[in-house]
């Protein structure tokens, strides 16, 4: 068996995730990176070999392709710690990686997104005017973190597990969405455990 490849955008939280968790579990992991902005995951080759959908990233097993970010972390984390072995707590995991892409991302990690790399001047008016209701559900979805962070050092047990993987990524950028972290103590506290752990790598 071949080591996993990641095609990725290193600027996307969602493709650091998946390295992060390698990182974590000392995991051999290659990449192979695509300039989103420059439209390489839309290619014709991308869409017939790497996935139809045009999006990264992906992560390559053997010549098998599983997309979507935190498929691919529970892909990497098997029966490692970072997934507790609690059934129940198991769910709790869960719940807070679909939190993160149904409540998180969408908000801001698309406003980092708009903000930092495209540019408010070059948003469409559709895009504008969805700006305020982003950063509004943004801020609710900080808000249920620090809420929870305040009672708890980690979202799922006692230590750090794939929810709080999937989080770090965006919730550590977030000021480049115009979000503003210090009004959130327990995150910053969380945020500090997280870049200490063994094997933690930044994103670049």
């Amino acid at each position: 068996m071949s080591d996993p490849i990641l095609h990725e955008d290193p600027r996307s939280g969602n493709c650091y995730k998946i390295k992060l968790t390698a990182a974590l579990l000392g995991l051999p992991l290659a990449t192979r990176q695509y300039d989103i902005l420059a439209g390489e995951t839309r290619t014709p080759e991308f869409l017939a070999n790497v996935n139809p959908n045009g999006r990264i990233p992906v992560l390559e097993i053997d010549d098998r392709f599983l997309p979507e970010s935190n498929a691919a972390c529970w892909y990497l984390a098997g029966d490692s710690a970072l997934i507790p072995r609690d059934r129940f707590a198991q769910a709790e995991m869960l719940r807070w990686m679909f939190f993160e892409q149904n409540s998180h991302e969408p908000n801001i990690a698309t406003l980092r997104f708009w903000l930092h790399f495209v540019g408010e001047a070059q948003l469409s008016p559709q895009q504008k005017a969805q700006m305020m209701a982003k950063r509004i559900a943004g801020c609710d979805a900080l808000a249920s973190m620090d809420r929870h962070l305040a009672k708890h050092a980690w979202f799922v047990g006692g230590a750090v597990s794939l929810a709080d993987i999937a989080l770090f990524a965006y919730t550590h950028t977030a000021e480049e969405g115009g979000f503003g972290l210090g009004d959130y103590p327990s995150i910053g506290a969380w945020l500090d455990r997280m870049r200490g752990l063994p094997g933690f790598i930044p994103m670049q």
